[in-house]
C-alpha cells in the first residue's frame, strides 16, 4: 500500500510516519519535500522564484514517478506531505492510482495554535520561519475540508499511538477491499 499522511507543517507527520515504518514489514518513508526543496532552489537559480515547490508541475510528476519506482522495491510506502491545494493532492492521488490500487490517505489535524506551539517547540522562530508558520496556518484551514481525507486528531496524542491507530485503520480498510 501507499499511505499519504497529510497534515500541517509541524503537526508531526514525519514522526508518525517513522513510527509506522518501524512497525510495518518492508516499509519505507518517502519524503517528496526533499525533492521539492531542491527543485525550488533550482528554479530560483534560473530566475523563476517559486513560493511553494508544490506549484511546480515537474515536482508533482517526479513525486509520482519516484513513488512508482520505490513501489518496485517496497510493498509499503508512507508519504508524509503537507498538501493544502486539493487539486495538487488529487493529481498526486490519480497518478498513484494508475499503478497502486491500495492507496490510503489520512490527514492529521489540530488547531492552528497547537501547530504553532509545536513549531516553537522545535525551535522554529516565528520571524525566521515565517513561511512555515504561514503555511501551517493555511494547511489548518484547508484541512478542515472533507477533500483532505479521513481526519485524525493529533492533539494531546503520542505519535506512536497515532501510528498504531493508522495501521489498524489501514488493515481494516484492506480487509474490506475486494
Amino acid at each position: 500500500m501507499i499511505l499519504l499522511l497529510n497534515g500541517a507543517f509541524g503537526i508531526g507527520k514525519t514522526t508518525v510516519a517513522r513510527s509506522m515504518v518501524a512497525r510495518l514489514p518492508r516499509a519505507v518513508l518517502f519524503d517528496p519535500e526533499l525533492l521539492g526543496v531542491v527543485m525550488q532552489r533550482a528554479a530560483r537559480l534560473f530566475g523563476r522564484p517559486v513560493d511553494d515547490f508544490q506549484d511546480l508541475r515537474w515536482w508533482r510528476r517526479l513525486t509520482i514517478a519516484g513513488l512508482r519506482a520505490t513501489r518496485v522495491l517496497f510493498p509499503n510506502i508512507i508519504v508524509p506531505m503537507a498538501f493544502s491545494n486539493a487539486a495538487y493532492l488529487e493529481e498526486i492521488r490519480r497518478g498513484i492510482g494508475r499503478f497502486e490500487p491500495r492507496l490510503l490517505h489520512f490527514c492529521l489535524v489540530a488547531p492552528v495554535e497547537v501547530v504553532h506551539q509545536r513549531l516553537r517547540n522545535r525551535g522554529e522562530d516565528q520571524g525566521a520561519a515565517a513561511w512555515q508558520y504561514r503555511r501551517a496556518s493555511e494547511c489548518c484551514i484547508a484541512h478542515a475540508s472533507a477533500a483532505f481525507a479521513t481526519h485524525v486528531p493529533a492533539v494531546d496524542r503520542d505519535p506512536d499511538h497515532i501510528a498504531e491507530e493508522l495501521l489498524r485503520r489501514a488493515e481494516l480498510l484492506h480487509n474490506r477491499a475486494p
